[in-house]
Protein backbone atom coordinates (compact mmCIF):
# COMPACT_ATOMS: atom_id res chain seq x y z
CA UNK A 1 0.00 0.00 0.00
CA UNK A 2 1.44 3.43 -0.87
CA UNK A 3 2.31 5.79 1.96
CA UNK A 4 -0.18 8.49 2.80
CA UNK A 5 0.54 12.19 3.00
CA UNK A 6 -1.68 12.38 6.11
CA UNK A 7 -0.76 10.86 9.47
CA UNK A 8 -2.11 10.81 13.00
CA UNK A 9 -0.14 13.17 15.23
CA UNK A 10 0.82 12.05 18.73
CA UNK A 11 -0.45 14.04 21.65
CA UNK A 12 2.25 16.32 23.10
CA UNK A 13 0.65 16.73 26.52
CA UNK A 14 -1.63 14.88 28.90
CA UNK A 15 -3.94 16.46 31.49
CA UNK A 16 -4.88 14.55 34.64
CA UNK A 17 -7.43 15.81 37.17
CA UNK A 18 -6.38 15.05 40.74
CA UNK A 19 -9.39 14.06 42.85
CA UNK A 20 -9.60 14.17 46.64
CA UNK A 21 -11.01 11.12 48.43
CA UNK A 22 -13.82 13.25 49.89
CA UNK A 23 -14.91 14.20 46.38
CA UNK A 24 -14.04 17.01 44.06
CA UNK A 25 -11.00 17.97 42.06
CA UNK A 26 -8.06 19.61 43.86
CA UNK A 27 -6.20 20.50 40.68
CA UNK A 28 -4.89 19.45 37.31
CA UNK A 29 -1.49 17.98 36.48
CA UNK A 30 -0.32 18.54 32.90
CA UNK A 31 2.50 16.27 31.72
CA UNK A 32 4.62 17.49 28.81
CA UNK A 33 7.78 15.91 27.38
CA UNK A 34 10.08 18.23 29.34
CA UNK A 35 7.86 19.93 31.95
CA UNK A 36 5.26 19.22 34.62
CA UNK A 37 2.56 21.85 35.17
CA UNK A 38 0.18 22.19 38.11
CA UNK A 39 -3.04 24.21 38.19
CA UNK A 40 -4.86 24.30 41.53
CA UNK A 41 -8.66 24.16 41.53
CA UNK A 42 -10.14 27.60 40.93
CA UNK A 43 -6.92 29.15 39.58
CA UNK A 44 -7.74 32.17 37.47
CA UNK A 45 -5.84 34.77 35.51
CA UNK A 46 -3.50 34.84 32.55
CA UNK A 47 -0.97 32.36 34.01
CA UNK A 48 -2.79 29.88 36.28
CA UNK A 49 -0.16 27.15 35.84
CA UNK A 50 2.86 26.47 38.06
CA UNK A 51 5.70 24.67 36.26
CA UNK A 52 8.82 22.68 37.01
CA UNK A 53 11.30 21.30 34.46
CA UNK A 54 11.24 17.52 34.38
CA UNK A 55 14.95 17.30 35.30
CA UNK A 56 14.38 19.35 38.48
CA UNK A 57 11.36 17.23 39.40
CA UNK A 58 13.38 14.03 38.99
CA UNK A 59 16.11 15.36 41.29
CA UNK A 60 13.51 16.46 43.87
CA UNK A 61 11.88 13.02 43.89
CA UNK A 62 15.26 11.32 44.33
CA UNK A 63 16.13 13.70 47.19
CA UNK A 64 12.84 12.98 49.02
CA UNK A 65 13.56 9.25 48.70
CA UNK A 66 10.02 8.10 49.46
CA UNK A 67 9.83 4.39 48.79
CA UNK A 68 6.49 2.88 47.84
CA UNK A 69 5.34 -0.61 47.05
CA UNK A 70 3.14 -1.46 44.11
Amino acid sequence: MPSSKYKFAEQVLYDHDIDHDTGGVVGTLRVKPSTLLWKPKGAKGDKPWFSVPLDEFIEWVKEKNYKVSK
